[in-house]
């Protein structure tokens, strides 16, 4: 299973729209009001043995939008770990006037 399979799989039970690094739409409009995005930042070799990696770390980055705000914001980091991932950095991203949408970036960890 790779990565972003994992991603999707951990996200999906949320009920949210989800895409891959940016939510495409075809107008404006049509831009859902929360929605989740996710893209791989690193994904660095760990540890070699004999020429050869045996382990690799992942961190990847889901970032919640809402115009409503994010004090409802899902369990993002409930499932995440539920799906093996280890929690890293989070940090809130300026409003966005042009979708009038609040973000929150949350950093996970993932060892294979």
């Amino acid at each position: 299973m790779t990565i972003w399979e994992r991603v999707v799989n951990a996200l999906t039970g949320l009920g949210l729209p989800l895409a891959a690094n940016v939510l495409i739409v075809a107008s404006e409009a049509e831009r859902p009001d929360a929605y989740i995005t996710y893209f791989v930042v690193t994904s660095n070799p760990e540890l070699h043995a004999d020429n050869v990696e045996k382990h690799r770390s992942h961190t990847v980055q889901v970032t919640y939008y809402n115009r409503a705000g994010l004090a409802g914001m899902p369990d993002i980091p409930g499932a995440m770990a539920a799906a093996g991932f280890m929690a890293a950095a989070r940090r809130e991203l300026p409003y966005n006037q042009q979708t009038r949408h609040f973000g929150y970036a949350l950093d996970f960890v993932y060892m294979e």
